[in-house]
Formats: C-alpha cells, sequence, structure tokens
C-alpha cells in the first residue's frame, strides 16, 4: 500500500523548541543511508551484521517504517533498550509518531544519538514509496545511501507467502493448486514487492548512480563475507574491524520453515514472472542476469533480444 502523508509546512516552530532534547549533538543528525528492501530479500540479515559492528549505531529496532505509516506499525517484539541512546530514540519516535504529517527535520533527529557514527533505516516497504516521497527525502539528505537487496522474484515470492501463512497474514491454502498459488500470488502486497525492476527504476531517478547500490542474495547464500565486505566499504566503513562474535553468515531468520514448494508449482511462478526475470536481467544487471536461466528462459530470451535488436536495426536503416 502506498500513503500519501502531507509534510510539514513549516520548520522551527514554537513546539519544535519546547520539544527539543539536548542530551544529544543534533548538528549532524540524519540517516547515513536507507536500505529499502527487497522484503524477504536479507535485510534482518543487513540489520544485525550492522548492529554489531563498531562503526555503527543502529536504531533499537530494525524497521522504522516512518515514511509509509508515520511508525506506527505494530511490533512483534519489543524494541531494544540497552542505553540511554535507545531510550532517547524511543521517546522521540513516539512524539514523532503522533503527528499526522511527515516531519523530516524531527525525523532527522531520530538519529542523534549515532554521534560521530554510522547510521541508517532499514525498512523494506520504502521500496514501495511514491515518487514524491523518494524527491522529498533525497532533497533533504543529498548525501543519503541508499542499499537495496534483490532476490529472485519467484524465491522472494514463495518466501513472502510462507511469512505470510507463518504470521497468520493470509489464510492458509493448497501449495499443489496453481490456482490457489495465483490466487495469493496476485495479492497486492506480494506482487508489487515482486518487481524489483521496478523499484530499482524508480529509485534511480531519483539517487544519484554513486549513492545507489544493488546487492544480491545471491551472494548472500554463496559468500556472505564478501557480500558484508562490500556492503560495509560502500557505506564508509571498516570491513576488517570485527563484530564481536557475529559472523557474516550468521542469519537469524536462514532457518525459518518455508511452505512445501513442489518442481511444478516453482515452474508455474517462473511463468507468472516470466516478463519480470527478464526485465530484472536488463534492469538490475549483475546476478540478475542468472535468474531466467535458472528457470529455463535463458536462450528463448537471449535470441528474442536478438531479434528485437534485429527488427529495431531493421527498422532503421529502412526509415534512413
Amino acid at each position: 500500500m502506498r500513503w500519501a502523508w502531507s509534510f510539514k509546512a513549516s520548520l522551527g516552530n514554537g513546539r519544535d523548541k519546547e520539544e527539543k532534547d539536548d542530551r544529544f549533538s543534533t548538528t549532524d543528525a540524519r540517516p547515513d543511508f536507507l536500505c529499502i528492501g527487497a522484503q524477504k530479500g536479507g535485510t534482518t540479515w543487513l540489520y544485525e551484521q550492522l548492529d554489531a559492528h563498531p562503526d555503527f549505531w543502529m536504531p533499537p529496532f530494525k524497521e522504522i517504517h516512518y515514511f509509509d505509516e508515520l511508525s506506527r506499525t505494530k511490533r512483534v517484539f519489543p524494541p531494544r533498550r540497552r542505553d540511554e541512546r535507545d531510550f532517547f530514540f524511543l521517546e522521540n519516535m513516539k512524539s514523532l509518531s503522533d503527528r499526522f504529517y511527515i516531519d523530516i527535520e524531527n525525523y532527522a533527529r531520530l538519529f542523534a544519538p549515532k554521534g560521530s557514527l554510522l547510521s541508517g533505516d532499514i525498512t523494506p516497504a520504502y521500496s514501495m514509496l511514491n515518487d514524491e516521497i523518494i524527491q522529498r527525502i533525497v532533497d533533504c539528505f543529498p548525501t543519503l545511501k541508499v542499499i537495496f537487496l534483490a532476490r529472485d522474484p519467484v524465491a522472494r515470492a514463495w518466501s513472502h507467502l510462507s511469512m505470510a501463512v507463518r504470521f497468520g497474514m493470509t489464510s492458509p491454502f493448497d501449495v499443489t493448486d496453481v490456482d490457489e498459488v495465483t490466487r495469493n500470488l496476485l495479492h497486492p502486497g506480494v506482487l508489487l514487492r515482486s518487481h524489483p525492476s521496478k523499484i530499482v527504476a524508480r529509485w534511480r531517478r531519483y539517487v544519484h548512480s554513486k549513492l545507489f547500490r544493488v546487492y544480491f542474495f545471491d551472494d548472500l547464500e554463496e559468500n556472505p563475507t564478501v557480500l558484508r565486505r562490500s556492503i560495509l566499504h560502500f557505506l564508509g566503513s571498516d570491513p576488517d574491524k570485527p563484530s564481536g562474535r557475529l559472523r557474516a553468515d550468521y542469519n537469524s531468520s536462514a532457518k525459518t520453515k518455508k511452505l512445501r514448494l513442489t518442481e511444478k508449482v516453482r515452474l508455474h511462478i517462473a511463468h507468472f514472472f516470466k516478463e519480470e526475470l527478464k526485465a530484472c536481467a536488463m534492469e538490475l544487471g549483475g546476478r540478475a542476469k542468472e535468474w531466467p536461466a535458472r528457470y529455463g528462459f535463458g536462450l528463448l530470451w537471449f535470441f528474442a533480444q536478438l531479434v528485437d535488436d534485429f527488427d529495431l536495426l531493421s527498422i532503421s536503416d529502412w526509415v534512413t
């Protein structure tokens, strides 16, 4: 679901002065990065890795949900209350969520406890923000870095459905019935998040290429140490600093039980997302180029691209 919240009309009014908290300096209070998803793409792993790293102070819970729900999301688990920085964040978050408009100035102040460290907001739902809000965020935070963790749409959608059934967001269904599977894939909450090519293209229109990175769940599965190092380097931290006992391959969500996926249903979902798999190969590049061939679309897709290119060339020659 996309929300169109009102923005604060003016800054620095009397109410803000009354609510000012001097426990932490707000001179450089702002998020250094956003991770906009993808849901079921490794964002919990990323939060845990950054929270354990000495160069970061991360908020006491993973998903702030400010720009999509004004932080009014109900939380399954209680937030961390480790020290005064956490209490500062939680107190200000409560005050901020009482307002009916997006107040970016005071949202930025949430990150005052970071001091000289790095900090950011990891909320996969931000992948669905509309253009107006994305533009406003980028205008207010011109040096903000943005990360998107991309996952094969077929695997991501199935993991999403598994989570929905597990938490009671979706009624259990016959996982061997392709019609039932299709009905659930068409749910807006699943469908809209299963088109990473569109998500990435939309955010790239507003975020400078030097500040935007796409990483792949494939790399998290195959070599999390290398992926961790790459992300840390992009965010401006030291990849060689130890993160206590937390290993790069630790992922608290990795062993979560999934719905049984038969080969028949797997191929059905692949055909459902056939065009998106092609679009991802073109828009995302990298590991996404491997996704079509994973479901038998490789040679066919490549041949189709050659035909399209030939047709365009022929038309161009004919016109000229």
